[in-house]
């Protein structure tokens, strides 16, 4: 039987955010093996939960030990200098490297990977103070859109563990979700931020194209569609995460204006210009759960004094997720070469699942052509969006075209054909955004009748995080969420 929230320690660790968690270990009120036990608590608590992918708990124990030393002086400078000192935190299994030890991109061609340099994200992370202590379930290769991987199994919903806790960041969000952190590393290549963010009923914001960095190995994650966050429970920590680690390194060549996103959102956005988007771009239905959802968002921003009309931009969809394939596939296949050099010896199918398997012999017979074809779609893609957001300032649409789907209904491990329906109603709003480089993020401001959370899809102008956090922040007071939680 699982304990209940009073006997694990430090009872009131839910009720607090990072940011809370900060300011008490700063002052002093908290000792940071404290709040270490208080995560691995809950952690374990939520094993059958299965959103974490591995444990650190030595290095996080060593490390809470060192910052426990420092004098109350020296705490008082870590509000500048780093600013989340003591905070424990998750890496995503995907795509960072965290020095001595192992990321598996949830496949086991990789199991033993294990990584010799810290990603400038990782950098970025520890100096500002967060405690590494474990790393989060992604499907292998962040290839669908929800967590299930043959390497670690089923990572299921908190608040319906038969069902999906979406993906690529599946398991970050349950973290979120299930309170083991108040805020998570999260990656989204296709609205694997914000998808699971909608099923587990936290926020998530997907980044402008080359706003937080990807390196130092490469530049852009699948050709520019990767970007790398977080997901929490309020808006204000994934404002200050993005604070901290926004801003180019050396190689960077895509830099979107920056702004101070924690100023923006102590007052509300002014009257914004916000165009509904209701139509399936695939021009399949929208599930009416999902459409309630996004009408709630749209009565509530209209409650604020924003302007909502319907409109929706017109995009070549067919020639954009054929690109996507592409970049997606060809990108899966340099890193499985990178692996198959530093192994000496080739990767063999019975690694992979079957549907990764299907991609990368693809990608070895794509020409060169298709690769430019799709950079040049997305790029196309941009430019229309641009254009739209002069007339708008943000687009709210539908996160999914369907609910969280069954468990296996999206796993990478069957059929293409039985794959593909499932698929497509998972990201056909989020995944555009990606291609062409627009920040976008979900809100969880609904829940069904069945109790389970829906989010609201904002997409705004490239650079506009600070924009549409200002937004996120006044929903978040006008409808707060953070305290719905799903049972223990």
């Amino acid at each position: 039987m699982a304990p209940t929230p009073s006997a694990l320690p430090l009872p009131d660790y839910e009720q607090l955010d990072a940011t809370a968690l900060a300011d008490l270990i700063r002052n002093g009120a908290l000792h940071p093996g404290e709040v270490l036990e208080a995560a691995i608590a809950r952690l374990e608590r939520a094993r059958p939960l299965n959103a974490i992918a591995m444990t650190h708990f030595e290095m996080a124990r060593a490390e809470a030990a060192r910052l426990g030393e420092r004098s109350a002086a020296q705490r008082q400078t870590d509000a500048t200098q780093a600013p989340l000192s003591g905070v424990p935190f998750l890496l995503k299994d995907l795509g960072l490297a965290l020095e001595g030890t192992v990321t598996t991109q949830g496949c086991a061609f990789f199991k033993d990977a294990v990584a010799d340099h810290d990603s400038t994200l990782v950098q970025r992370y520890r100096a500002a103070g967060l405690n590494i202590f474990g790393k989060t379930t992604s499907p292998e290769f962040g290839q669908t859109a929800t967590t299930e991987s043959r390497l670690f199994g089923l990572t299921r919903n908190p608040w319906n563990h038969e069902i999906s806790a979406g993906g690529s960041s599946g398991g970050a969000a349950v973290a979120v979700a299930s309170g083991i952190v108040p805020v998570a590393h999260a990656s989204d290549g296709g609205g694997s931020i914000r998808i699971p963010a909608s099923h587990c009923g936290v926020f998530g914001l997907k980044p402008s194209r080359g706003r937080v960095p990807m390196g130092p190995k490469i530049q852009e994650g699948w050709m520019g569609l990767s970007s790398q966050n977080v997901i929490s429970r309020t808006v204000r920590d994934s404002a200050l995460l993005l604070q901290l680690s926004q801003g180019p390194e050396a190689g960077s060549r895509a830099r979107p204006p920056e702004h101070d996103v924690l100023q923006a959102i102590v007052q509300p956005p002014r009257a914004l210009r916000i165009a509904l988007m209701l139509n399936n771009p695939f021009g399949m239905p929208v599930h009416p759960d999902c459409l309630a959802a996004t009408q709630f968002a749209a009565a509530c921003c209209e409650a604020l004094g924003h302007k909502v009309d319907l409109a929706q931009p017109t995009l070549a969809v067919g020639d954009l997720f054929q690109g996507m394939g592409v970049a997606t596939a060809t990108g899966m296949l340099s890193s499985v070469r990178a692996r198959e050099a530093a192994l000496g010896r080739a990767a063999r199918e019975d690694e992979f699942e079957a549907l990764n398997w299907r991609s990368l012999q693809l990608a070895q017979g794509y020409k060169a052509e298709q690769v430019f074809q799709a950079r040049q779609a997305f790029d196309t893609a941009g430019r229309t969006l641009d254009l739209f957001f002069e007339e708008f300032d943000v687009i709210l649409s539908p996160v999914t075209a369907a609910p969280a789907p069954a468990l296996g209904a999206m796993s990478l491990d069957q059929p293409y054909e039985s794959f593909v329906q499932s698929a497509m109603m998972a990201s056909p709003f989020t995944a555009l955004f990606n291609m062409s480089g627009h920040p976008a993020m979900s809100v969880p401001l609904h829940w069904n009748a069945a109790g389970m959370p829906f989010g609201a899809h904002f997409a705004g102008g490239y650079g506009q995080e600070a924009l549409l956090l200002a937004l996120a922040a006044q929903l978040e007071a006008a409808h707060p969420w953070a305290h719905r939680r799903p049972p223990v």
